[in-house]
C-alpha cells in the first residue's frame, strides 16, 4: 500500500468491506471509495510478478479466462492474456474475424457456447454499450465477467490503471485536480475516471470542444470548461483523451490542426502547467494531435507506466472477482436491451 503524505486528506484510505465482494467488474460506477482502494492495495502486491526473476502467482491455477474481444485492442487484450498466465490461469483469445459469428451466430450464442467448454472468466469488449451486463443475464452463476469496454459506455480497468498510476506517482486521489482533455462524449475512458475519481475525493474538471462535452456530463458533478489554457496550472493531473474518429460523425470540430492548437499538449503548454504536472493517456496515443512527441516522452509523462501498471490492476481484479461468492446487480444506467 502507497504511504499517507502528510496533508493529504484520505477517503481512499478507508476500512475496505471484505463482505462488498466483487462478482463482475461491470464498471466503476456506484463503487465504493473501499471497494476501489481495495483493488488498487492489491495491484500493488502484484507489481513486478513474472518479470525477470519474480516468480509467477498460482492464484487462478486451473482457472480459464476467455478475452471475448469485438472490437480491436492492443494493451487491454494483450494486458489481460499476460495477467492472467502470469496467475497460472489457461487463456483462450476469441475475435469475430474467422469466428461462427461471421456466419450468423449471435454475441449471446457464442459466448453460451465458449461457456459450455468449461471456463471461468470472460473478459469482455463490445461495441454495444450494456454488452457485458447482459452477458451476465445468460450465463451461469459462477462464470465472472469483466468488462474490458463496452461502446461509450465504460472502461473500468482503464480507469483503475489510471488511479493506480496517480496513487503511485503522487501519493494519493483524494484533493489532486484531475483535468480530462479532450473527447469526452465518445471516450467510455472519462466516465470511468469521472465515477472513480470522484469516490476517491478528486476535484474533476472535463475540457473539451461544446460539441464533445455532452450537456448530461454537469450531473455528474465535474467542472466543465473549453479553454485548456486557463485550468493549466490549477491541474495536478491531465489525461489526455484519444479523439475517438472511429465513433464520431463529421463535423464535431473544423479541423485536426484547430484541435490542436486549442487543446494539443505541446511545449509551450507544459510551461504553462504545474513543473510537476502528471500527464496520462489511454493508448493509443495521436502524437501530434492530443500530445506532441516531446511531451509524450518526455518527464512528465507517465503513459508507458500506465501500460505496466494495467499488468497489475488487471491481476487483481481477475484475482478479486474469482474470489467472490455472490453476483452483482446491473446498473439502471445500462438496463437497456440491444439489438444483436
Amino acid at each position: 500500500m502507497t504511504p499517507d503524505i502528510p496533508g493529504c486528506a484520505s477517503p481512499e484510505r478507508s476500512m475496505a468491506d471484505a463482505s462488498d465482494s466483487l462478482h463482475h467488474l461491470l464498471g466503476l460506477e456506484g463503487l465504493s471509495a473501499a471497494v476501489l482502494t481495495r483493488l488498487l492495495d492489491r495491484a500493488e502486491q502484484y507489481l513486478g510478478v513474472g518479470v525477470g526473476d519474480v516468480p509467477k502467482r498460482t492464484e487462478l491455477q486451473g482457472k480459464v479466462v476467455v478475452n471475448l474481444f469485438y472490437e480491436p485492442s492492443t494493451r487491454t487484450r494483450m494486458s489481460f492474456a499476460l495477467a492472467a498466465r502470469r496467475l497460472g490461469a489457461d487463456v483462450l483469445d476469441f475475435s469475430p474475424a474467422g469466428s461462427s459469428t461471421a456466419k450468423g451466430e449471435s454475441f449471446i450464442d457464442t459466448a453460451k457456447n465458449i461457456e459450455a467448454m468449461g471456463v471461468d472468466v470472460m473478459v469482455v469488449r463490445h461495441s454495444s454499450p450494456g454488452a457485458p451486463h447482459i452477458l451476465t443475464r445468460h450465463l451461469r452463476p459462477h462464470v465472472h465477467v469483466i468488462n474490458a469496454g463496452d461502446g461509450a459506455h465504460e472502461h473500468p480497468t482503464q480507469a483503475l490503471l489510471d488511479l493506480f498510476t496517480i496513487r503511485r506517482r503522487r501519493g494519493c486521489i483524494a484533493g489532486l485536480t484531475v483535468g480530462l482533455i479532450g473527447d469526452i462524449a465518445h471516450s467510455r475512458v472519462a466516465r470511468s475516471n469521472i465515477h472513480a475519481l470522484k469516490a476517491l475525493g478528486a476535484h474533476v474538471i472535463v475540457c473539451g470542444p461544446t460539441t464533445l462535452i455532452p450537456p448530461q456530463v454537469a450531473e455528474w458533478g465535474v467542472e466543465i470548461a473549453h479553454n485548456l489554457d486557463a485550468i493549466l496550472p490549477r491541474c495536478d493531473v491531465l489525461n489526455l483523451l484519444r479523439i475517438q474518429f472511429e465513433r464520431q460523425r463529421g463535423g464535431l470540430f473544423p479541423s485536426i490542426r484547430e484541435y490542436r492548437l486549442l487543446f494539443g499538449m505541446d511545449g509551450a503548454r507544459m510551461r504553462k502547467a504545474k513543473p510537476d504536472v502528471l500527464l496520462l493517456a489511454p493508448g493509443p496515443i495521436n502524437r501530434g494531435v492530443e500530445i506532441t512527441p516531446e511531451v509524450a516522452d518526455g518527464p512528465n509523462s507517465a503513459i508507458l507506466d500506465q501500460v505496466t501498471y494495467g499488468l497489475a490492476v488487471r491481476m487483481a481484479v481477475l484475482v478479486e472477482v474469482c474470489r467472490s461468492a455472490t453476483a452483482c446487480s446491473v446498473p439502471d444506467s445500462v438496463k437497456t436491451t440491444h439489438q444483436r
